[in-house]
């Protein structure tokens, strides 16, 4: 999700630049609606590796007339399916050494600082565009807006400053124990604050849990909601509090305010909130970074770097950002 949304800014400035081009957006079907409403009008094209193979996309591909190829992933796939569609492709440094060193060696030998988002206009350097030095963005459909403002009002938020809190990630070092996230939306009910709980699935019953710290001013979406609809909960909250995921970035894409907790993962990789209102907690470790996109144990069994991240902490954040 993160990936997507941090290429938008690149989708405005080829849009800028070339207000008549045909822009086609390539995508899974479950992130094809962050890019579906944006406003540089693009078409959306769906790929699902479970259900159609590399060379029926490529054949799909093909048969369209493109001037250029923007690779913004890559990854095997795309290095592949950049050999099965012939054309015009560029794609952009990953830093894969520098990243590798700093894992494993501690060596901070990144020759810039410059974010993802920038990172990706080296692959469109034939199309004369520059980063503008604005978030990134997501348009948000009428009927997203509708279904978030529903669900608003069927749990009673809204009537207080809402806070949004997003303590899912797909990879367990990247995730505040839960005991702090219930202690923190128990603190922001206490002090005036309505509490949304944005989860997938996946992550239900940790929702649950968090938003029945609240009591009352507090309910968990545990996945009832699309990515537009998220969206526009977010787009309403005052802050949002998130670790190294997705929702912090489409956070940042809707004008919410972050508070963002980094554990395994540093500002050098470039995922740090793009461009927008924010606020990093992170601790000072030796051990950071031990992983470029965290995983399913700490190495060193401690996990210090979210665990010393305290409550009190992300409440004093939360308060800065909405004073």
């Amino acid at each position: 999700m993160g990936d997507v949304i941090l290429t938008t800014p690149l989708l405005r400035a080829i849009r800028l630049r070339h207000p008549g081009a045909e822009i086609t957006y390539l995508t899974r079907p479950g992130f094809a609606s962050l890019v579906a409403d944006h406003p540089a009008s693009v078409e959306v094209l769906t790929f699902d590796p479970a259900s159609e193979s590399l060379e029926s996309l490529a054949a799909r591909l093909r048969a369209l007339p493109f001037t250029h190829l923007l690779d913004l992933h890559g990854v095997t796939r795309t290095r592949l399916l950049r050999l099965l569609v012939p054309g015009n492709w560029r794609g952009y440094s990953k830093r894969r050494l520098a990243r590798w060193v700093l894992v494993h060696a501690k060596r901070d030998i990144y020759p810039d600082a410059v974010p993802e988002p920038e990172r990706y206009f080296e692959a469109a350097r034939d199309l004369d565009v520059v980063p503008d030095g604005l978030p990134a963005e997501v348009g948000i459909g009428t009927e997203a807006a509708a279904v978030a403002a529903a669900w608003l009002a069927e749990h009673g938020l809204g009537g207080r400053p809402l806070v949004s809190l997003a303590p899912g990630a797909a990879h367990f070092t990247k995730r505040w124990p839960l005991a702090n996230w219930e202690d923190l939306c128990r603190h922001l009910v206490a002090q005036g604050y309505d509490v949304a709980v944005l989860t997938g699935s996946d992550f239900r019953e940790e929702g649950t849990a968090i938003a029945a710290a609240g009591g009352g001013s507090a309910a968990s979406t545990g996945g009832a909601l699309g990515l537009q609809a998220t969206a526009a909960v977010l787009r309403a909250s005052r802050v949002t509090v998130s670790g190294d995921t997705g929702l912090m970035h489409l956070a940042t894409a809707v004008g919410s305010r972050v508070v963002a907790l980094f554990g395994p993962t540093v500002r050098q990789f470039g995922f740090f909130p793009y461009r927008s209102p924010a606020t990093v907690l992170e601790m000072t470790l030796d051990c950071r970074p031990c992983s470029a996109q965290g995983g399913p144990v700490c190495p060193l069994g401690h996990h210090r770097c979210l665990r010393e991240i305290l409550p009190d902490a992300v409440i004093r954040a939360v308060g800065t950002a909405t004073a």
